[in-house]
C-alpha cells in the first residue's frame, strides 16, 4: 500500500482581525486586542498606539461613527514586520492626510503621530471605505545584513 505524505506550509505571515462598533468605547477595545496579540512582542506598545490613533480617526471622521458603523482591525506579524491596518466605512471623498492644527488645538495630530512612529504608511480605498495601514519593521529587521557591527 502506498505511504501518504501530507506535506505542510507553515506561514511566515500570522494574520488576525477584528471588527467593531463604531462607538468611542470600541477603541479601547481595539488597542487592548492590540496588546493582547502582540503581548511580548518589542513593537507592541506602537502597535496599540497606532491603532487607538487610526481607530479614533475612523470612527470621528468617517461614516464609521454613525449609529450602524464598524471599523475593521487587521494585524500581520511576520519576523520583519508589524502590520497595523484600520478600515473605516467611508463617507468622505477626500483622502486622510496630516494637518499642522494650532498649538493649542487638542485633536488634529493622529495621523503625523501614526506617520511618525511607521516605517511606512499606505492609504488604500476611496468614499466608500479606506484603509489605512502602518507598517512598523522589528528589531531584528533594523540589523544590517550580517549582524550589527
Amino acid at each position: 500500500m502506498p505511504q501518504r505524505v501530507h506535506a505542510v506550509l507553515a506561514s511566515s505571515v500570522r494574520v488576525w482581525g477584528l471588527t467593531c462598533p463604531g462607538f468611542p468605547e470600541e477603541i479601547g477595545r481595539a488597542r487592548r486586542w492590540t496588546r493582547d496579540i502582540l503581548s511580548d512582542h518589542p513593537c507592541a506598545d506602537i502597535a496599540a498606539l497606532i491603532v487607538s490613533e487610526l481607530s479614533t480617526n475612523a470612527v470621528t471622521h468617517t461614516a464609521s461613527g454613525s449609529p450602524a458603523g464598524t471599523f475593521h482591525v487587521a494585524l500581520a506579524l511576520s519576523k520583519q514586520v508589524v502590520a497595523i491596518s484600520v478600515t473605516d466605512d467611508g463617507g468622505k471623498p477626500e483622502t486622510p492626510h496630516p494637518v499642522e492644527p494650532d498649538q493649542d488645538a487638542t485633536h488634529g495630530r493622529g495621523l503625523s503621530i501614526v506617520m511618525a512612529l511607521a516605517n511606512h504608511l499606505g492609504i488604500t480605498g476611496d468614499e466608500h471605505g479606506r484603509t489605512v495601514t502602518a507598517e512598523l519593521l522589528t528589531p531584528t529587521a533594523l540589523v544590517p545584513q550580517g549582524g550589527a557591527r
